[in-house]
Formats: C-alpha cells, sequence, structure tokens
C-alpha cells in the first residue's frame, strides 16, 4: 500500500530501488489529488459506519457506504490492514447492519429505491470477503451475500432486468447493471450464484441494444443512452462476455458518443465516467492510454477545496467516491475490474 511505503521509506527501512514505479498514467498531482480525496471521505463518515448525500437524489446510505467503501479498497486498504483500515472496518459494519431477513440490503427509511443500494453493497462486500482475516467475521459476509444473491434472483423479471425494489416486477438498464456486476463479484469469491440468472440479465442487456450500438433505457425501448451504454459495456464485461459482438459494438459507440469533455453524459458524468473507465480499463490498449490522462486531469481540475469532488448533483460522498475509483484503477486493487 502506498502509505505503508511512505513509513517505510522515511524509516529507512527500503531504498529507492525497493519502491515500486507509479502506475502507468499516474503523476504526482494525481497521488495528492488521491490522498486528499481519501482524507475527505475519512473525515466526513459518520460514528455509525455510514455515509450519506444530502443533494437532490437523496441521502442513500447503503450505496454511498458501499461506494466510499470501494473507494478505499482501491487504495490497497483492507479491514484489518492499511491507513483506512478502521474506516473500512466500519463500513463493512454498516453494510452488515442493513441486511434485512429476506436479503435486502437497504436503509428503509432512507433508500425509497433500495435495489441500487442493494447491489452496490453487494458489490462491495464481495470485494472485502477475501480480505476478511477472522473466520467469524467471513462466514457473517458470506451469509449475508447468500442472502442477497437469492433476493436478486426472486427479483428478477420475466424479461431478465430489474426495477428499482425488489417487488416491482418491472426492469431497465441503471439497475440490471448494478446487479449483474453484483452477481460476479459474488460469483467471483466463491458465493454461490444461479448461472440461469445472469445469462437472462446478458441477454436483458443485449435485447436492449440497438442498431447503432447503444443501449436503450429498458429492453424493447428505442433510442440509445450513452450513460447506460458505457454502464453495459463494463457489467458485460463483468460477466465474462469480452467477446459479445453487443459489447463490441456498444464500446465503438462510446468512442463515438461520450467524451472526458462532457458529451453524451446527458447530466450524469459521474456515473458515466465510473462505467466507462472500468470498460476502457479491461478493453485495455490504446482507448485507456488515451483516456486515463484525459479524466485524470479532469478530475484533479474538478476537486473542491477540502478534496471533495460534488457528483452530478447527487453530493459529494457519490463525487468523490467514484473519482477515486476511477483514479485509483490503474493499481489494480479492486478485483472486479480486473479481466
Amino acid at each position: 500500500m502506498r502509505t505503508t511505503l511512505i513509513i517505510l521509506v522515511l524509516g529507512g527501512l527500503l531504498g529507492a530501488d525497493d519502491i515500486p514505479a507509479r502506475p502507468p498514467g499516474v503523476n504526482t498531482a494525481a497521488e495528492k489529488a488521491i490522498r486528499d480525496g481519501l482524507e475527505y471521505l475519512a473525515k466526513s463518515q459518520a460514528k455509525d459506519g455510514s455515509w450519506r448525500n444530502q443533494g437532490s437524489w437523496g441521502s442513500y446510505p447503503t450505496a454511498m457506504t458501499a461506494l466510499a467503501g470501494l473507494a478505499f479498497v482501491a487504495d490497497g486498504n483492507t479491514p484489518t490492514r492499511g491507513k483506512y483500515a478502521l474506516q473500512l472496518r466500519k463500513a463493512v459494519d454498516f453494510t452488515l447492519m442493513s441486511a434485512r431477513r429476506n436479503g435486502l440490503i437497504t436503509d428503509p427509511q432512507e433508500e425509497s429505491r433500495s435495489m441500487y443500494g442493494h447491489g452496490f453493497s453487494m458489490l462491495f462486500l464481495a470485494q472485502v470477503l477475501g480480505m476478511e482475516e477472522d473466520t467469524e467475521r467471513r462466514n457473517e459476509i458470506q451469509k449475508v451475500l447468500s442472502s442477497a444473491v437469492h433476493l436478486t434472483a426472486r427479483s428478477q423479471s420475466t424479461a431478465g432486468g430489474w426495477l428499482y425494489t425488489p417487488d416491482m416486477g418491472g426492469d431497465e438498464g441503471s439497475v440490471t447493471v448494478t446487479q449483474i456486476q453484483a452477481l460476479r463479484a459474488c460469483r467471483n469469491v466463491g458465493v454461490k450464484v444461479p448461472k440461469a440468472t445472469i445469462d437472462r440479465a446478458v441477454k436483458y442487456i443485449e435485447k436492449s441494444a440497438n442498431p447503432d450500438g447503444g443501449i436503450s433505457y429498458r429492453a424493447g425501448m428505442s433510442g440509445s443512452r450513452p450513460p447506460i451504454t458505457a454502464a453495459a459495456v463494463a457489467t458485460l464485461y463483468n460477466a465474462g462476455a469480452y467477446d459479445s459482438p453487443v459489447a463490441k459494438k456498444a464500446l465503438a459507440y462510446c468512442d463515438k458518443n461520450i467524451s472526458v469533455s462532457g458529451a453524451g453524459a446527458s447530466g450524469h458524468y459521474y456515473y458515466t465516467h465510473l462505467y466507462l473507465a472500468q470498460a476502457y480499463y479491461q478493453a485495455g490498449g490504446k482507448r485507456w492510454d488515451d483516456y486515463y490522462p484525459a479524466i485524470r486531469d479532469w478530475m484533479i481540475k474538478a476537486q473542491q477545496n477540502g478534496g471533495a469532488w460534488m457528483g452530478d448533483g447527487v453530493g459529494t460522498t457519490y463525487g468523490t467516491s467514484i473519482a477515486l475509483i476511477i483514479l485509483q484503477l490503474p493499481y489494480k486493487n479492486l478485483p472486479i475490474c480486473q479481466r
């Protein structure tokens, strides 16, 4: 972890030749932005381990806590090791306490669209499961994830997608991609996930594809949505569909219709680039080599005094967490983002 390396160097325990080089694309300004952003999140965490937003979209504590937790994991922290181990451990505590008897992970008083927080929470817990050193604690996380997977599987629509709450019976793209990514993360760490559930979800994304390569808001609707298209590419990759013709056409659509300057984001800049960054990172090559320096510089300029980013009017927890996840992708600490 970077913080540990600084301490070892100052203590004379490591020589210059022992210090790993920065990942390609990460510069001094990016390192400072990351440092300041992590400090902002650490200082803004509530006593119960959660984060909340006060923007126009509501507070969404489980979703915000999961995203902030992922930002700390992306820095190389675990629930027991690293500068922000305490913050990460408290975030896990809050997420586990938010698990309902039916498997849904949510705060029912504050989250009207509970499937977003549920999906992000599953993703977060799956990323920390393998890092947990205490057997009893690891078993608790696995039990919560298993129940959460069952809830997601039960609430899948007949078309193969998901809507805002488990009992709505409908579907749309943004909730669906959240569930696919979460299910894949759970499967990667050994939690049993019905293959049919993922297969039906992938088909839902494919049914949402338009002739121009873009993905629509809902299967059967016309009109491509760049933010949903970026999310679809990332989640198709998560599902292992790297050679999918739909993924290839969608990625080409993103190339043409989304830019770091803001084109294509439709008011959802941070959401769009959370997924576009993952898609380009997994695609690799020239796309990523060109994209990362551009988004890096954009994020550095957009950072506020105090280390926060305001994201899409949702709030600073949301914006800061997403900015940090994007900036820290080159460090390869998030398993779900690796090909």
